[in-house]
C-alpha cells in the first residue's frame, strides 16, 4: 500500500493593504502623535513661565509668604469644590442613567435623556449667573440653620453667609455642571450590561432591583467611576461659574458655609491676571501648572481604572 500524502496546508496569503488603509493608518497615528505633541508643548510652556516664580525669594511673590503659601490655599478650594461637586453629582447621575435605562417609558427615556445632555451645552457664564441670582439666596435659610445645628462640623463651623456665595453654593453649581457628563457615560454602561446575565437574574425570580443590584451595577462599576472622574476634571478646571458666585480670597479652610472661603486655581487666574504683571504673571502660571499636573493625574486615574477592568464581563 502507498503511503498517502496529507494534504499540504494553502500557502498563508499576506493581507494586501490598499491604499486608502495607509492613508487612514498614517492619518490617525499623525493625529495621536500631534495631540501628544501639543500636550508636551503646553507643558513645556507652562515649566518654562513658571521657573521664576520657582526660584523667586518668598517675599517677592504676590502675599510675601512664598509660593507654597500662595497657591496651597487655591489648591484646598479647588479640590474641596470638585470633590463637593463630585459627592452631589454622582449619586444623582447613577439613579438617573438608571432610571432612563430600565424604568421609564421608551418616549418619557429619549426627551429625558436629550434634556439631560443638553445641560452640557449650557456656558459656563450662564451658570455663573443661575448660581448667583438663584441658588445663592435661596441657599441662604440652610447656611444658616447649619451653622446653628451643625457648627461642631468642621464643614459648617461658620459664621454662616447672608449672601450665599458660598463654597456649598459653589458645590452645588458644579454638581449640575458635571452631572450630564456622568450620567451620559452611565447610561451608555448601564445599558451594555449583558442581557444574558440580567434575563437569568429575572428568571430566577429577581425583582428589577435585585437584578440592576446583582448584574447592572457589577458590570457598570468602571464605567460609572471613568465618568465620575471625568466630571472632577471638569469640575476642577471650571473657571467663570466659580468666579461669577464665589466670594473667595482666604486663606485654607474646610468652611463650606462662610464667606471666607479660599478661591480656585482657575477663577484666582481669570480674575488676576488681566491686572497682573512682572512676577505676578510667573505666580499665576506656576499654580495653572499645578492645575495641568491635578488635572492630568486625575485623568491618568480614570485611564487606569477603565483599563484594569477592561476585560470585565459581569459575571465575576
Amino acid at each position: 500500500m502507498t503511503a498517502t500524502k496529507a494534504p499540504s496546508e494553502p500557502p498563508q496569503q499576506r493581507a494586501v493593504r490598499r491604499p486608502g488603509d495607509r492613508i487612514f493608518a498614517g492619518s490617525a497615528q499623525g493625529s495621536g502623535i500631534f495631540i501628544l505633541l501639543v500636550l508636551a508643548g503646553v507643558a513645556a510652556f507652562l515649566i518654562s513661565e513658571a521657573i521664576p516664580a520657582l526660584t523667586a525669594p518668598a517675599e517677592d511673590i504676590p502675599g510675601g509668604e512664598g509660593l507654597a503659601s500662595y497657591i496651597g490655599p487655591l489648591v484646598v478650594g479647588t479640590l474641596l469644590g470638585a470633590v463637593l461637586a463630585l459627592l452631589i453629582a454622582t449619586p444623582l447621575a447613577v439613579g438617573i442613567a438608571l432610571y432612563i435605562t430600565y424604568y421609564a417609558p421608551r418616549r418619557i427615556a429619549a426627551t429625558m435623556g436629550y434634556v439631560i445632555d443638553l445641560l452640557a451645552a449650557i456656558p459656563s457664564v450662564v451658570y455663573g449667573f443661575w448660581g448667583l441670582a438663584v441658588m445663592a439666596p435661596t441657599l441662604v435659610p440652610f447656611h444658616l440653620w447649619a451653622a446653628d445645628n451643625l457648627g461642631f462640623i468642621p464643614f459648617f463651623a461658620g459664621p454662616a453667609s447672608t449672601s450665599g456665595r458660598t463654597m456649598f453654593t459653589v458645590g452645588l453649581v458644579l454638581a449640575v455642571m458635571i452631572l450630564p457628563i456622568i450620567s451620559a457615560i452611565a447610561r451608555e454602561v448601564f445599558s451594555q450590561a449583558p442581557a444574558l446575565h440580567r434575563e437569568a437574574a429575572l428568571a430566577l425570580g429577581a425583582t428589577r432591583w435585585e437584578m440592576i443590584k446583582m448584574a447592572v451595577l457589577p458590570y457598570g462599576r468602571s464605567g460609572v467611576i471613568a465618568g465620575a472622574m471625568l466630571g472632577l476634571g471638569r469640575a476642577l478646571g471650571e473657571t467663570m461659574a466659580v468666579a461669577i458666585v464665589l466670594s473667595g480670597g482666604a486663606g485654607a479652610t474646610v468652611n463650606l458655609i462662610s464667606n471666607s472661603s479660599p478661591s480656585t486655581i482657575a477663577s484666582n487666574i481669570a480674575l488676576r491676571f488681566p491686572e497682573a504683571t512682572g512676577l505676578g504673571v510667573n505666580t499665576l502660571i506656576a499654580s495653572g501648572l499645578v492645575l495641568f499636573l491635578i488635572t492630568l493625574l486625575v485623568n491618568m486615574l480614570a485611564r487606569w481604572v477603565v483599563n484594569r477592568r477592561a476585560d470585565f464581563s459581569g459575571a465575576n
